[in-house]
């Protein structure tokens, strides 16, 4: 089990939450979605939100308030929810600065193979979050977390985010989360990048949100210790991955059933029986 902040933990048998917007807008934005993803979803949950999409379609697309105020922000989203942060980093330069307000380091997919990047964060001290690319197999991905291990830090959660299926698509293979859980390590299902089509809008990336569902259920049945989901008042205005986002009034149901069903494998896991 891998604690986040008091009350908030990934493994142990409980089912976390990582929910917020792709990007930081503005404080006020943040602050309002922190606020009311906490009213509809409740604890465990942890805030996510990028000070910078340094990995965006085109060079006009929107990044982030940038490093200095992003993390001011996240700062003062915990100061005023007391939620734990979540929060990108791109370059082994930004651990350090990230670490002294984020709660969980996120290491992305496109990144997950910069040793570099890996061993800083690990020697942060902090949770390190790595989103599986969506070029690696499932055990290929094993490297990227003993990279963080072999730093002397074994707080290290695990993400599929879905794999590249020919062009402009991506797919989800359950049994990567079925490996990934055989490591030791917990394992999250980023729930709305997995439904992302990249690049399918021309200067943007498309996507699919009514599969977020769908394919969040499978991930819980088999055996996941989070969900991770981008969320947004407004998606079709969202500076960043809104065609993908999950629309914040859709929240409170959209966890309620995951819970649920979460609570339900449990139970039957509790009552199986090993064939003699």
């Amino acid at each position: 089990m891998i604690e986040a902040a008091p009350g908030v933990a990934f493994g142990g048998g409980g089912l976390a939450l990582i929910a917020g917007p792709c990007v930081i807008e503005s404080e006020d934005h943040a602050l309002m979605l922190a606020r009311e993803i906490l009213a509809r979803a409740g604890r465990p949950y942890v805030f996510k939100a990028s000070f910078d999409k340094a990995n965006r379609s085109t060079i006009n697309s929107y990044r982030g308030p940038g490093i200095k105020e992003g993390l001011r922000i996240l700062a003062e989203v915990k100061r005023q929810t007391g939620l734990a942060v979540l929060t990108d980093i791109h370059t082994p330069d930004q651990a350090a600065p990230a670490a002294e307000v984020a709660d969980i380091l996120q290491i992305p997919a496109f990144l997950c193979r910069q040793t570099d990047l890996l061993v800083e964060a690990a020697r942060t001290g902090r949770i390190v979050n790595i989103k599986k690319g969506q070029f690696l197999a499932p055990n290929d991905f094993r490297h990227a977390a003993e990279k963080v291990a072999a730093s002397g830090n074994h707080r290290i959660i695990l993400t599929e985010r879905g794999s590249s299926f020919g062009y402009n698509n991506l797919v989800v293979d359950m049994r990567s989360l079925a490996i990934m859980r055989e490591w030791g390590w917990p394992v999250v299902f980023d729930a709305t990048h997995s439904v992302q089509l990249p690049g399918a809008a021309g200067t943007a990336s498309g996507g699919a949100p009514e599969f977020i569902e769908p394919l969040s259920r499978g991930a819980v049945a088999v055996g996941i210790e989070g969900i991770f989901v981008e969320v947004h008042d407004n998606p079709p205005a969202a500076l960043s991955d809104g065609s993908n986002s999950l629309h914040l009034d859709g929240l409170a149901g959209f966890w309620r059933r995951m819970q649920s069903l979460h609570d339900s494998v449990n139970s039957l896991s509790r009552f199986h029986v090993q064939p003699t």
